[in-house]
């Protein structure tokens, strides 16, 4: 891991015109298509969130901070409860990740639902459409909140010379288990290495965890 731990060349990435070219061409196709053949599991996804809860919204939108620093805002199933925002003062004594990072297993502000969308990673889906305006990628790193950036030094803001993505290295090697500083040389390691190839045995190792969880929570 230690490998890794460098600055990225970021003039190498600027000038890879070619890769960005097909990767964003590939983010369009599939993130589009995915949205058309995954409706049916939107739909039932969407009348289980409101099942579960049924005074509050069906999507949840979050300011995320994307390439260059840019906010933009990210869409999710919504997996808890309204207002669970203004409740983290109320558990922050309880994050379980080192860094700016806020986790916990068994966060009281997550519906039952919640759980099981998370669990699965299925919350997540709606960032297709993320993928599609542009703002994201399928895989890269994942888009930090606006409050963890703050809290950035010069080796972590490199995450952000990249789009963000759905997926990424983080996200098949851990995710949640992984504390915030292996998150970060995970996403340099990808940024160092990126490729199609490599992209695509991303995404392939992230379809297997939708049926086989690695500790998402």
């Amino acid at each position: 891991m230690e490998y890794w731990k460098h600055s990225i060349d970021a003039l190498h990435q600027q000038h890879r015109y070619f890769y960005r070219f097909t990767k964003r061409i590939f983010d369009l196709v599939a993130s589009i298509c995915g949205l058309i053949i995954l409706s049916p599991v939107f739909l039932v996804i969407a009348i289980l969130i409101k099942f579960d809860d049924p005074h509050g919204p069906i999507f949840y939108e979050q300011t995320r901070v994307g390439k260059f620093q840019r906010s933009f805002e990210m869409f999710k199933f919504r997996s808890m409860r309204v207002n669970a925002d203004k409740q983290l003062g109320k558990i922050a004594d309880k994050n379980e990740v080192s860094g700016p990072m806020f986790k916990m297993k068994h966060d009281p502000r997550v519906t039952r639902i919640g759980h099981f969308i998370r669990r699965y990673s299925l919350d997540e889906l709606p960032q297709l459409l993320n993928v599609v305006l542009g703002e994201m990628s399928l895989v890269g790193p994942r888009p930090p909140l606006p409050s963890e950036v703050e809290h950035y030094d010069a080796f972590s803001m490199q995450r952000l010379d990249v789009l963000p993505g759905c997926t990424g290295l983080w996200q098949i090697g851990g995710r949640s288990n992984v504390s915030f500083d292996d998150m970060v040389k995970l996403d340099l390691e990808y940024i160092n290495r990126c490729s199609f190839s490599f992209d695509l045995y991303i995404l392939i190792k992230t379809f297997v965890l939708f049926f086989k969880p690695n500790g998402a929570y």
